[in-house]
């Protein structure tokens, strides 16, 4: 019996789920979410022309290896940034601390190549530093004196730390507020200084949360841009455009993409083996908080500079030299393309966003009714497109879309004489489809969690009254999943607003979003005309801020 019940149990597991429109809806749009990525494996396998011997023997060991530096320098400064951060504005009180503790929060609102623009416009030869250097000291030249290079490789590690940290302290500061105050207790009793404490006590404890924002932050590095190409970093994402725009050789461009996908899914299979074995808990419920203690004098004065110099780093520069280009001359507000920018901006971000949540909700939905154990491995392949570059997701739609679409043309000419012209590839349909794809991710992630909160006892009291499962979830789960959605829709919208890979690759001919115009003008050194369109971008994204800042509280 105990045989037969173990075959039935597999015959079961084997069991496929039933196909009705929630089971091959689920499947669709897993379909569409995982197709990007596997385009490009097969694209780089099967090239038209193989210039993969070339790429080795020439460029691409310079491309990885820049990479790679940025990856390690970004990690450090992250790391030590974000955590010291988090350990002082949670371990101690100091003048500004309150403040400080959701103003480390405002440089996620800031895109790293915009943070780029404005350093550069700040300490370059006839910015504001090396003028009044000139001015003070009497030199007359670059060459009566020595300055930091500018558009270097190390300028880049400070940009994208600047940008970045805020992954590591939003993570870490929730780490330490949720350890037991008891445990620091006992360890000073046993002779730790506040170092010990923070060795042997504080840093252990929040290891995986810490290598978790560690994480994040090197993916947004790999995935960046805008910020390495106006450095003149040649890395993996400037390789993808390189070798597509300018070399013309598409199979190229998705063999360099293949190399940043596996090195995405090194960097996510690292992270979760070095959480794999970690158990950290509670010394029991009724554990008391952490109490901070009080730095006075200039120890307290100490704390407040070494957290505000990376806030001014990451948010107080860039809004100051961009705020300041835009108020000199007011009348850029009304350069030709910001209102036909801003509006494609709000069009394709807002469409991307509805859509993304609404196939996020339909997916999470469906699956926890379909209950197959199959459905368990969904969900968290769909969150890989989020773990993607922007450049490499390109590849991976463009290029089959571009094939289809010519397919499409052609069978509407053949059978009604019309040419239509490129549908998918010729409008924003497939800059739309990137962000959706892009960012569905962190959609899924907010509804699941929202589900998640509801008690399954009021979805199946609405079907034992009747209910459709697309009745309860309308008139059930939509309700009470109101503000998580709404969370959802803007901070996608937000993600939609700053991305700029794949938008400069998938956008029709012609057709601007804010974040491509910053990015066209500041190369063209025309920073003043771009301020405009990069403080609203930084205007949304502080929306996102302020509603991560008070979910976090």
């Amino acid at each position: 019996m105990t045989e037969q019940n173990t075959q039935v149990t597999a015959r079961r597991a084997l069991r496929l789920p039933r196909a009705d429109v929630w089971t091959l809806g689920a499947a669709l749009i897993a379909l569409v979410v995982l197709a990007p990525m596997v385009s490009v494996l097969w694209i780089a396998f099967h090239p038209t022309e193989n210039i993969w011997p070339h790429l080795v023997a020439t460029v691409l060991p310079r491309y990885l290896g820049n990479t790679l530096i940025l990856m390690l320098g970004v990690a450090v400064l992250t790391a030590l940034v974000g955590t010291g951060a988090a350990w002082l504005t949670t371990m101690y009180r100091f003048p500004g601390r309150r403040w400080l503790d959701y103003a480390l929060l405002f440089p996620l609102a800031i895109p790293a190549y915009v943070g780029a623009y404005a350093l550069v416009d700040f300490l370059q030869y006839a910015g504001p530093v090396q003028t009044a250097l000139r001015g003070v000291m009497g030199f007359e030249s670059a060459r009566d004196y020595w300055f930091p290079q500018v558009r270097s490789r190390a300028m880049a590690v400070v940009v994208l730390s600047a940008a970045l940290y805020p992954y590591v302290y939003l993570l870490a500061r929730a780490a330490f507020r949720e350890q037991s105050g008891c445990s620091y207790e006992v360890a000073r009793a046993l002779g730790c200084g506040p170092w010990g404490v923070f060795g042997r006590v504080g840093l252990p404890l929040a290891r995986p949360a810490i290598a978790a924002g560690v994480a994040l932050a090197l993916m947004e590095t790999v995935a960046d841009y805008g910020t390495v190409q106006y450095f003149g970093v040649q890395t993996l994402t400037t390789g993808i455009f390189s070798t597509w725009l300018n070399g013309n050789n598409a199979g190229g461009a998705a063999q360099i993409a293949g190399v940043v996908l596996t090195l995405i899914l090194v960097l996510v299979g690292l992270e979760r083996i070095s959480r794999r074995n970690a158990r950290f808990h509670r010394v029991g419920r009724s554990s008391r908080p952490v109490e901070p203690a009080q730095l006075a004098g200039l120890r307290g004065w100490l704390a407040f500079g070494l957290c505000l110099v990376p806030l001014l780093i990451g948010f107080v520069l860039p809004v100051a030299v961009m705020g300041w280009h835009a108020l000199r001359k007011p009348e850029v507000w009304l350069s030709p393309g910001l209102a036909a920018a801003f509006g494609n901006t709000l069009v394709t971000g807002g469409a991307a966003a509805v859509l993304t949540v609404g196939a996020a909700i339909f997916l999470v939905y469906a699956l926890r009714m379909i209950g197959h154990t199959a459905a368990r491995w969904v969900l968290p392949l769909t969150t890989l497109g989020y773990a993607a570059p922007g450049a490499v997701l390109a590849v991976g739609i463009l290029i089959p879309l571009a094939a289809l679409d010519h397919m499409l043309a052609d069978g509407v000419l053949a059978l009604t004489g019309w040419d239509p012209g490129l549908l998918l590839t010729g409008t924003a349909a497939a800059l739309v489809l990137a962000y959706s794809v892009r960012f569905f991710g962190v959609a899924q992630g907010a509804v699941d969690a929202a589900f998640g909160r509801i008690s399954p006892s009021l979805p199946m009291a609405a079907r034992s009254l009747g209910r459709t499962p697309g009745g309860a979830l309308r008139a059930v789960h939509l309700p009470l999943m109101r503000g998580s959605v709404a969370t959802a829709l803007l901070v996608v919208f937000v993600d939609c607003v700053k991305e700029l890979p794949a938008t400069l690759l998938l956008r029709p001919f012609n057709y601007n979003t804010l974040a491509t115009r910053v990015f066209e003008l500041a190369s063209l050194e025309r920073l003043q005309e771009a301020a405009p369109a990069a403080l609203m971008v930084m205007a949304v994204g502080l929306l996102a801020v302020a509603l991560l800042a008070r979910t976090s509280r």
